[in-house]
């Protein structure tokens, strides 16, 4: 792969992964420290890229708050 092609995706997954913890931080904050509090929560991340048939999907699980 070229080193344009490398540095774009890097980019982009850069830009995923910031923005994806600020949505799951305010969503965490708006349930309030005592709801999230010893729970942990089911996540999943569906990546899908238009024009190749790519439908990539990582799931995990994320700790609520210990505040």
């Amino acid at each position: 792969m070229s080193d344009e092609f490398n540095m774009s995706m890097r980019k982009f997954l850069k830009q995923v992964g910031v923005t994806s913890q600020q949505a799951i931080e305010d969503a965490m904050r708006k349930a309030g420290v005592d709801a999230t509090a010893g729970k942990s929560f089911e996540a999943k991340m569906v990546l899908t890229v238009d024009g190749i048939d790519l439908n990539h999907v990582v799931t995990g699980k994320i700790a609520g708050r210990d505040e």
